[in-house]
């Protein structure tokens, strides 16, 4: 088999100049669109579904999530493993599949089991599914630093950066770090509840009940058509001052007349912190089989677009980058494969004087690589 073959290519030298030719097109081609990373990928085909239960124990969460969950998904097919971690407010459930399986396909399965819970599930607790990337998907993380408070800071991150980078191909999620996530705050005043007759949940009720649009129907008057409808979003403090909670004798009991409102941070479990103090920033977590250097081009081209638009004096600064650990890694491979064929070179050269030989040996080091990616 081997005589034919070499006999073939000795007595048909265009054929194989072609075959060649057309083989390292194809490794060129194929080196220029795989995507490269600095790490390989040997996460396990998983889909994570999330589940946030608010100020509950770890134990009422593996009895009324965690373990419901677990074994209502372990019916779908392909999958392998089903594991489940719970926690103080929250619970994660790791769906493996196997190997096989497409991605896309097994988290569209899950979507369509978790659609069918029913009342499975305590009413607020609504299950999530994970980012559509690996454990080794976050590529980019920045901070926002400038002249203004954590609080401002992290609006800016939440709902300018992030929506700007979200909509970037190749990008499965931006997650916010670091700041404060600003909100109305209610103290209720006891005293005030007890003389009113008041409890709690009339007071959560009430401001539910005051936060809505109300839509209604149209009215036609002299051949014009008008749209109706009620406003009731609350857009500051005054707003919720005047939410109306009960009535004594007539006279109305607003929810200013029983609390203190203020603006303030959220409760946070983390912060993002330097030399300097703390700070606000964000994460870019690549998609599955994305290409890391054409993603982070690619944000850094969108954070120069945001720029000009964000307030003045708050900057954009990333403190890990991806992108440089893959440059060097492609580098450092490229130096290494120069070397040895200067090395096959120079040996070849040495014994057979012949320098002919000599460089037919030394062409088919990045030849071979070129087919490695080829066959990728």
């Amino acid at each position: 088999m081997i005589k034919k073959i070499v006999e073939f290519c000795l007595k048909n030298p265009p054929a194989v100049i072609m075959i060649a030719a057309l083989t390292g097109g194809m490794g060129i081609w194929a080196l220029k669109t795989t995507p490269i990373d600095a790490f390989p990928d040997i996460s396990e085909n998983q889909v994570i579904v999330s589940t946030q239960w608010a100020g509950r124990s770890p134990d009422d969460v593996q009895d009324q999530i965690t373990y419901p969950l677990s074994v209502e998904l372990q019916g779908i097919p392909g999958v392998k493993q089903v594991r489940g971690m719970s926690g103080f407010g929250f619970s994660r459930i790791y769906i493996v599949f196997e190997d096989r399986v497409d991605f896309y396909w097994a988290r569209t399965r899950v979507l369509e089991r978790l659609g069918g819970l029913g009342d499975l599930l305590p009413n607020d607790a609504l299950p999530e599914l994970g980012p559509d990337a690996t454990p080794l998907g976050q590529i980019y993380w920045y901070t926002i630093e400038g002249p203004l408070d954590l609080g401002t800071l992290r609006t800016i991150q939440d709902y300018t950066v992030r929506y700007a980078l979200q909509s970037i191909p190749g990008v499965s999620e931006v997650s916010n770090i670091g700041g404060f996530v600003m909100e109305f705050q209610v103290d209720v005043d006891p005293n005030q509840l007890f003389s009113y007759g008041i409890d709690i949940q009339q007071v959560n009720e009430a401001i539910s009940r005051s936060n809505i649009d109300v839509g209604a129907r149209t009215i036609e008057a002299s051949g014009m058509e008008y749209i109706v409808r009620g406003t009731g979003f609350l857009n500051g403090i005054e707003d919720l001052e005047q939410v109306l909670v009960t009535s004594r004798d007539g006279v109305p009991v607003m929810l200013g007349d029983i609390s203190s409102i203020s603006t303030g941070p959220a409760f946070r479990r983390g912060a993002l912190a330097d030399h300097n103090g703390e700070i606000a920033g964000g994460i870019v977590v690549m998609r599955k089989d994305a290409n890391p250097v054409r993603v982070i081009d690619a944000v850094e081209e969108r954070l120069a677009e945001i720029a000009p638009a964000l307030p003045e004096g708050v900057i954009i600064t990333p403190y890990y980058d991806r992108r440089e650990l893959v440059l060097e890694t492609v580098e450092t491979l490229s130096g290494v494969i120069a070397m040895e064929m200067l090395i096959t070179l120079i040996v070849i050269l040495i014994f057979l004087v012949h320098l002919r030989s000599s460089l037919i040996v030394t062409a088919t080091l990045p030849y071979a690589v070129l087919l490695c990616f080829a066959a990728m």
